[in-house]
């Protein structure tokens, strides 16, 4: 249920929204290095790969700024509409447009 509501809404939302010129997505992020998930972690993102102990899968984390240059980049793109009604994952949008991670990387959490 909860992969397939934001699939459902990003084909809603294009469906009204098309007729005006618009798009609409839905983005999903990976393991999300938020500050929450850092405080679970008991660490700062100066030193989150300490959590990797912990986590084995932290070490695919992303931070926010990932997602959202993901984004930015999507908007910018003039095909942006044959992604219309579509979940995008930030690493796909990070592999597409080369984006990365505020240390570089191009995390894709499966």
């Amino acid at each position: 249920l909860a992969k397939a509501s934001p699939r459902r809404l990003a084909f809603a939302f294009h469906s009204e929204i098309s007729a005006k010129g618009h798009t609409a997505v839905a983005v999903t992020p990976g393991f999300l290095r938020s500050e929450a998930m850092l405080d679970v972690f008991n660490v700062k993102e100066e030193n989150w790969q300490d959590a990797v102990s912990a986590d084995p899968h932290f070490q695919a984390s992303e931070t926010p700024r990932f997602v959202g240059r993901g984004i930015a980049s999507l908007a910018a793109d003039p095909a942006r509409s044959s992604f219309r009604g579509q979940v995008l994952s930030s690493g796909w949008l990070g592999e597409r447009y080369g984006c990365t991670d505020l240390d570089g990387r191009q995390p894709n959490f499966p």
